[in-house]
């Protein structure tokens, strides 16, 4: 049974969510700091983008569906943090900011938003897929390579209990297996 970091146990859920196991693969990987801005694309019930905003100077993050960005608004009160923009847009049509750091993309065809990803993002900034299906890697990945961006890897991230008992110490039996696979690349 897996327990929540106590600050996400409280938070609702509406659509499904990105949880801590590859929250915190993503703030490691893309080197968030209190100085980065920070474009989150598909705020769901909005875990990722709090979390980000707990470290970074700011979080703008893009939402198409309004009850989402409710779901998400209630959790920024939970949380208690500010520096959070919602914008109810979608961030394939425009992204309103420049000069960002760091861009997440959780939406169906990712892949749609590179071209305004490498506008939005600065030169050495991170762009970072999170795709539940090899499908979407391999068409996220071409365009990636496409639009300019390099340093291109992927991983997923598998989470399994140690059972710790008297007569032994093995893995558990279950774990918290595949969520998605995480894309990471650096715009050129």
């Amino acid at each position: 049974m897996f327990i929540y970091p106590q600050m996400y146990r409280k938070l609702k859920r509406g659509p499904q969510v990105i949880l801590p196991k590859d929250i915190g693969i993503i703030m490691s990987y893309t080197g968030v700091s209190k100085n980065s801005i920070c474009i989150d694309v598909g705020t769901g019930s909005g875990w990722l983008a709090l979390s980000l905003s707990i470290v970074a100077k700011k979080v703008y993050t893009y939402e198409i569906r309004e009850d989402f960005i409710r779901i998400a608004e209630k959790n920024r009160e939970i949380f208690g943090v500010e520096n959070i923009a919602f914008k109810h847009q979608d961030a394939c049509e425009q992204i309103d900011e420049e000069d960002a750091d760091i861009m997440t993309v959780d939406i169906p065809n990712a892949e749609r938003i590179l071209p305004n990803a490498a506008k939005a993002l600065k030169k050495g900034g991170i762009i970072v897929g999170y795709l539940p299906h090899t499908e979407q890697v391999g068409t996220f990945v071409e365009g990636l390579n496409a639009t300019g961006f390099a340093d291109v890897h992927t991983l997923e991230v598998i989470v399994r209990e140690m059972l710790v008992r008297r007569e032994g110490i093995r893995p558990a039996n279950m774990g918290l297996m595949h969520t998605a696979y995480l894309t990471f690349a650096r715009k050129l």
